[in-house]
């Protein structure tokens, strides 16, 4: 599996584009075969931060994701709404197929 993380620090003056952009990518993406997860969330310490969490099943869903029209269009309109450069951690894991369980917590009964 693929996984990859991005903060995008976004202008204040381009936050409702940023949302609708993110909204179509995120949705765009999610609907391509090989991608396993892709969703966005708001820094809570770093407000005008977003954070992308992606998994794609491997290298080929990775390189396939790449060409996708979706991806052209987010990264052209992107430079015009963040406000530094994008930081990203990549990792190819094939150990990893997915989100598991985590052994720390575990709902209380009510």
């Amino acid at each position: 599996m693929i996984l990859i993380t991005v903060k995008f620090p976004i202008r204040e003056d381009k936050l409702e584009e940023w949302r609708e952009l993110s909204d179509y990518y995120a949705r765009s993406v999610n609907e391509e075969p090989g991608c396993v997860f892709f969703e966005f969330s708001q820094s809570l310490t770093e407000p005008n931060t977003y954070v992308c969490i992606e998994g794609f099943r491997d290298s080929d869903a990775g390189g396939e994701h790449m060409r996708q029209e979706h991806v052209a269009r987010f990264m052209a309109e992107m430079p015009d709404i963040v406000s530094a450069q994008p930081q990203i951690i990549y990792v190819d894991a094939e150990e990893v197929s997915g989100f598991g369980p985590m052994g720390e917590i575990t709902p209380r009964s009510a």
